[in-house]
């Protein structure tokens, strides 16, 4: 509803401006003025933008030109044309106004809130007892308040986001800790183990013996085999006493 009234105060400041044209831009802006009112925007802008290049300080030409932008939702392009319109010399307190409320207007659509607001200030101070642009500066003024809240609200969300995001990096980090300390005691243990393994084959293992060593263990055994063969036949010799068996 609201919006709808406003787009109706834009058409109460459509241009259907009476000032007397210059020869050179009369019939361009004739000529764009018949196609907005068949609806046909983009060609009454090609007119209007024909007037300006035959007098670019025509105050039609540049307003109506902003109102055919904003109906083809051009609205940075309308503010621009409204804006310029309203600096241009000559212009009364009432056309002030109204170039600065279609000024508030595009801006509001844009979503620019506080230069709308500005506009619609500067609308009212040409023309106090407008209501239109009294109305419109409220709602703009409301607009503004929320998309602030909005973007306060944006902020706290991307805050929590990031103190969670924070936190459950923390988190992780922590995880990774406990199981990179894990490994590695793990790791210890079984380092210790394999220690502990070597050094119990290495007590099962026989003494190593050098070659010279192993040489003389080896005549020792020979001497020890000369030695019994020797007794074994000395007690193989010997003459067991026999009783007479009468």
């Amino acid at each position: 509803m609201m919006a709808k009234k406003i787009v109706l105060f834009m058409l109460v400041s459509i241009s259907c401006l009476s000032y007397a044209f210059a020869q050179t831009e009369r019939k361009e802006i004739r000529k764009g003025n018949s196609e907005y009112k068949s609806g046909k925007y983009p060609e009454a802008e090609l007119n209007y933008r024909k007037a300006l290049e035959k007098n670019n300080k025509s105050t039609v030409g540049s307003y109506n030109l902003g109102d055919a932008l904003y109906k083809q939702k051009k609205y940075e392009e309308a503010a621009d044309q409204f804006k310029n319109n309203a600096e241009l010399p000559g212009n009364g307190k009432q056309q002030k106004s109204n170039a600065n409320f279609n000024l508030g207007n595009a801006l509001l659509k844009a979503e620019k809130y506080e230069e709308s607001i500005e506009a619609y200030k500067k609308s009212l101070k040409n023309n106090p007892k407008d209501e239109d642009a009294r109305y419109n500066l409220a709602y703009a003024q409301s607009k503004l308040l929320q998309q602030q809240q909005q973007q306060q609200q944006d902020k706290d969300n991307k805050d929590n986001k990031d103190n969670k995001d924070q936190k459950k990096d923390q988190q992780q980090q922590q995880q990774d800790k406990k199981e990179q300390d894990k490994k590695e005691q793990q790791q210890n243990q079984d380092q210790a183990e394999n220690k502990k393994n070597e050094e119990k084959q290495q007590q099962a293992k026989p003494p190593k013996i050098s070659k010279e060593d192993a040489e003389r263990m080896l005549q020792a055994l020979k001497n020890d085999e000369k030695n019994l063969q020797k007794k074994l036949a000395k007690k193989e010799g010997q003459r067991v006493k026999v009783e007479k068996d009468w």
